[in-house]
């Protein structure tokens, strides 16, 4: 059996498509993604028992499941409960965006804990509301501490964004696939996307790094 890598540069223009819905796939989630897991750590860290029940069992659930049912559940059986179809980019950014948030919460709430007490009561002293306690306190900290993990589960969101393929939504996995079954070359085209994703995820991995000793420099001043 023969090799020909070249017939990649015949569909690279297919696949950067690809990428780049795969790519703007995990930005959109990833954003909605932080956004909803630092509400839900708040939510988790409340004083509501009602509050905090609700938002633990939801992150546990999506902690707990497997990524692909929950994407095959909102493809298939949500529309039915909805009573009109869901897009395959819809189904993708829906089942994505939740996963993230819940992944995501964790990590805010461990940063959360890590803002010292007295600030929060120096707040409290200082009259200010708690939305602005929230905005202009906790969250910009909550974040710096945050941002390696959170830097290593938008790498994680883009890789796992490859399961969207599999409700026909053409990402980069979709096009790749499609390209090594319409010309029995999938040793040549699938090792070609596992590169791409490998070549984009391994910077962004090293930079989780080099953020993290920054940060951790910054915070011993």
């Amino acid at each position: 059996m023969t090799y020909n890598f070249a017939i990649i540069l015949k569909f690279q223009h297919a696949l950067l498509l690809g990428l780049w819905m795969t790519l703007k796939l995990t930005l959109i989630c990833a954003v909605l993604g932080c956004a909803l897991g630092f509400l839900l750590s708040l939510a988790r860290t409340s004083k509501n028992p009602v509050l905090r029940g609700a938002s633990s069992v939801y992150v546990e659930f999506f902690r707990g499941t497997p990524v692909l049912i929950q994407l095959f559940w909102i493809f298939f059986c949500l529309p039915l409960l909805l009573g009109f179809e869901l897009s395959n980019l819809a189904s993708g950014v829906i089942a994505l965006t939740l996963y993230t948030g819940a992944i995501t919460s964790e990590t805010f709430r461990a940063s959360l804990k890590s803002v010292g007490r007295e600030q929060l009561d120096a707040c409290v002293a200082l009259g200010l509301s708690a939305w602005t306690r929230t905005t202009n306190v906790v969250l910009p900290q909550a974040v710096l501490r945050a941002a390696p993990t959170l830097l290593s589960n938008v790498v994680s969101l883009f890789k796992e964004s490859a399961l969207v393929s599999a409700v026909g939504m053409a990402d980069l996995m979709f096009v790749g696939q499609n390209i090594s079954n319409n010309t029995a070359h999938p040793v040549e085209v699938l090792t070609a996307v596992a590169l791409i994703y490998f070549v984009i995820a391994f910077p962004l991995t090293r930079a989780v790094t080099v953020l993290e000793q920054r940060i951790l420099r910054r915070l011993a001043v």
